[in-house]
């Protein structure tokens, strides 16, 4: 059966030029011999951090049934990242296996280069009906359609929450009547794939939700739902620490101070945090006075309607009775500060910005009620899809796909992951930074400041609040990362800050915003 599969396949391989038209600047990578050809949803929401789902117990009374059903009956990946915490880096990354300054994509503006490959474009050529639906927001965004997609629904820009604008196949089509944009993508993604399986075809449905991006929306069914709950501060919500405290006495050849713990990195944060928290992307100024708390119970009650998105998905699969072989992946774009080191927004390094919710549920290909704890990364996604389409990843590609991990195997993986971020010109209070992450430890380098770089001990300091890079214990660790961070970068490409043009006028952002 899986000779016959590999035939079929192969066949199909070798008449998308007479369906499609052969594209000469598109190279169908081979065939997998691995697997037969599957069905893929890919559920995309926006700013979602990794430990706001109910099965996580983070936050004692949010409700996710449907995330936590996918995590029951699939594998939680908890150690997933973004290479950069910034939606359109991320999504760039997405969809073609790239790091950030591979694909230029590096910030929120910066158009798309030419030359770049999506995968659903691969998969089109292998015969899969491709859908988009939601948000691209990553250069050219004017909301027209994109390269790799049969079915095409996108807003323009960051989109609406209520009544939305969406180009249909090139058609603008205004909803009106409270109409509730996810909801309404939701809905549209189930009548494609109702489409395909009624016409037995392949398909793949990339469902990229606006939830739960800033201004936060909920649906007027949950508005009110977590209304009087409480929300607890982070432990590391006041580090930096401000004023003058009373150090102890440090034994200089141990490191330890009278309590018995090494004390270094008290009031060695970076000055570029402190300076942040007093601007528009810190707590005591969140989104330029609107109380960051309410903004949390927001944040957290238009999260049910994304949960609401991913039930109706995997409801549908299972009424259609092809939820076992179909492969449903959900993540966030980035994560989400709400306090941590008094900061709200992304783009940082640490764990509740570059950690995302990663969910997947195939239980032909993988077991379900797992927990996998390898570093798993956006540019996975990618390579990931294209296996379960029986093809092999593009060789331009940087991830691979982590169907192995799932089920079990043996493989040579990863035991660190890099992250960057470039500074923008309309958000500058976060500096350029180049970090790099192994299971231990974090290293975080800044480019462009006159400031303090940052290391911690994961195991020790799950919060980052003691930053250990005058530790003379560590140095020779802290060496090795920071050579790890120049052998990524020179081997891929990444050794040149990557500019843009910029004519906005620029303002002072700290305690007024960019209009």
């Amino acid at each position: 059966m899986k000779h016959l599969n590999c035939i079929l396949a192969t066949l199909t391989l070798a008449s998308y030029g007479s369906i499609y038209g052969k594209s000469p600047s598109l190279h169908l990578p081979k065939l997998a011999n691995s697997d037969k050809p599957r069905n893929v949803v890919f559920i995309l929401s926006d700013d979602h951090r990794y430990d706001y789902m109910g099965f996580v117990g983070k936050v004692p009374w949010i409700k996710t049934p449907n995330l936590d059903r996918m995590a029951a009956e699939g594998v939680n990946i908890k150690n997933a990242f973004v290479t950069t915490s910034l939606c359109s880096p991320s999504r760039a990354s997405i969809l073609t296996g790239l790091y950030s300054h591979t694909h230029k994509v590096v910030d929120n503006s910066a158009p798309l280069p030419e030359g770049l490959t999506f995968f659903p474009q691969y998969l089109q050529k292998a015969g899969y009906q491709t859908s988009f639906f939601g948000k691209w927001h990553m250069g050219n965004d004017s909301g027209d359609p994109q390269p790799g997609f049969d079915q095409w629904e996108g807003f323009k820009g960051q989109g609406e929450y209520y009544n939305p604008r969406i180009n249909i196949n090139g058609v603008w089509n205004q909803y009106k009547d409270s109409v509730y944009s996810t909801d309404l993508l939701t809905e549209h993604a189930i009548k494609f794939m109702k489409k395909q399986v009624e016409e037995k075809k392949h398909f793949f449905v990339y469902l990229s939700l606006k939830g739960l991006h800033d201004n936060f929306q909920p649906a007027k069914r949950h508005k009110g739902y977590y209304a009087n709950k409480e929300v607890v501060l982070p432990e590391n919500f006041n580090t930096p620490h401000y004023g003058i405290k009373q150090l102890p006495t440090i034994d200089p050849k141990t490191g330890k101070a009278a309590h018995g713990k090494e004390y270094y990195g008290e009031n060695m944060s970076p000055n570029w945090v402190k300076n942040q928290r007093e601007s528009w992307h810190g707590v005591d100024y969140s989104y330029h006075g609107r109380p960051w708390k309410v903004q949390v119970i927001n944040y957290c009650e238009t999260l049910l309607s994304v949960d609401e998105s991913v039930g109706s998905v995997l409801d549908y699969l299972k009424d259609a009775g092809i939820d076992d072989n179909t492969l449903v992946i959900y993540m966030g774009d980035n994560g989400f500060a709400w306090g941590e080191h008094g900061l709200i927004d992304k783009r940082q390094f640490y764990e509740e910005s570059v950690r995302v919710p990663m969910l997947a549920r195939c239980p032909e290909l993988f077991k379900g009620g797992q927990a996998l704890e390898k570093m798993v990364q956006n540019v996975d996604i990618a390579p990931t899809i294209l296996a379960c389409a029986g093809l092999d990843k593009a060789k331009k590609m940087v991830g691979s796909s982590f169907i192995p991990l799932l089920q079990g195997k043996d493989i040579k993986w990863r035991n660190r992951i890099f992250y960057e971020y470039y500074w923008e010109h309309e958000f500058p209070q976060t500096p350029t930074m180049h970090g790099v992450r192994t299971d231990r430890y974090k290293y975080i380098r800044y480019y462009g400041i006159w400031d303090t770089n940052e290391f911690y001990d994961l195991k020790e300091d799950p919060n980052e609040m003691h930053n250990l890079i005058d530790v003379p214990r560590l140095q020779d660790t802290i060496k090795q990362l920071d050579h790890d961070l120049y052998d990524w970068l020179e081997s891929t490409g990444g050794m040149s800050i990557p500019l843009k043009r910029t004519e906005r006028p620029h303002f002072d952002h700290r305690n007024q915003g960019f209009y």
